[in-house]
């Protein structure tokens, strides 16, 4: 009994077509159904009923399919086991980021993470926030740099990358820039320009309206928050902004302080309830480390 004649069981069992089931392990027709036959005169029963017009599995079959399955699964265990005792991780991660993002810690992270584990790939996808936790609550995402209101939902695990204020940034010569704060009612009716829904700072902006019975009249949305601060500074609105991108405009928008403060926060999130890849965990536990928040 060989891990190959297994893998094909497998493939067979969840195709139920041999020949899609060659084309998925990359052999050909004649060679799985070989490799197949083999084992079925090893273990001396049928393991697949070939009758039909679809290929199905025999009692004997689906008795077998689980212990293959498991088999397959341990061999690749063993073999990132040896890779990660070696030093020698490879693989790949799904990364995905909030649209516009170009923190420089991120960069900082990726590129330690990348010299210490060079043979692992690395892919990045930019999505709003919301389709960014939904990515790494199925799947299809290891890890996302996504921005979160409130409390974090329980169903993920997640370390703060940027935590700040949101302010209202207004050009120089605008009625509101003597004010070093407003309170969110000031807003009210005022022509605003933010991200766009979804995001984390347009999350927590929204939210803060809503608990001040305020109604933002967004008239400009985008999706980089540098395009937002110009055009604010073209005077087109009271751009929403974290007051790290404000300051970096200082020339040209004042900041002003929302009252109650408003917080935006970016956390690298992950599903602590899937069974991660040794990349993806190395991932984790590099960032773990190289935060301080963390």
């Amino acid at each position: 009994m060989e891990l190959r004649q297994l893998e094909y069981v497998v493939a067979v069992a969840e195709e139920a077509n041999f020949t899609r089931a060659a084309a998925r392990v990359n052999v050909t027709q004649p060679g799985i159904s070989a490799q197949v036959r083999q084992l079925e005169r090893e273990l001396g029963q049928p393991l697949f009923d070939r009758s039909g017009r679809s290929v199905r599995l025999t009692a004997v079959g689906a008795a077998v399919l689980p212990y293959a399955r498991a088999a397959l699964d341990a061999a690749r265990g063993a073999r990132l086991a040896v890779d990660q005792l070696t030093g020698l991780v490879r693989g790949s991660v799904a990364i995905g980021m909030v649209s516009g993002c170009s923190l420089p810690v991120l960069a900082r992270l990726l590129a330690g993470f990348h010299a210490r584990y060079p043979g692992i790939r690395i892919g990045l996808s930019e999505d709003t926030s919301e389709r960014l936790m939904e990515g790494v609550r199925t799947g299809g995402l290891d890890l996302a740099l996504a921005g979160v209101t409130g409390e974090r939902a329980g169903d993920v695990a997640s370390f703060p990358v940027v935590d700040e204020a949101l302010v209202a940034a207004v050009p120089l010569s605008h009625p509101l820039a003597p004010r070093r704060t407003i309170g969110m009612a000031a807003l009210d009716g005022v022509p605003v320009i933010s991200l766009p829904g979804g995001t984390g700072v347009r999350s927590a902006f929204d939210a803060a309206c809503a608990r001040q019975g305020v109604r933002p009249n967004v008239v400009f949305e985008a999706s980089a928050l540098s395009m937002v601060a110009q055009l604010a500074a073209e005077g087109l609105g009271v751009a929403i902004l974290p007051s790290s991108v404000a300051d970096a405009s200082a020339e040209t928008l004042r900041a002003i302080g929302l009252s109650p403060e408003v917080r935006s926060r970016l956390d690298l999130v992950w599903s602590p309830g899937r069974s991660h890849s040794p990349a993806a965990g190395a991932l984790i536990h590099h960032v773990a480390h190289a935060l301080p928040a963390a």
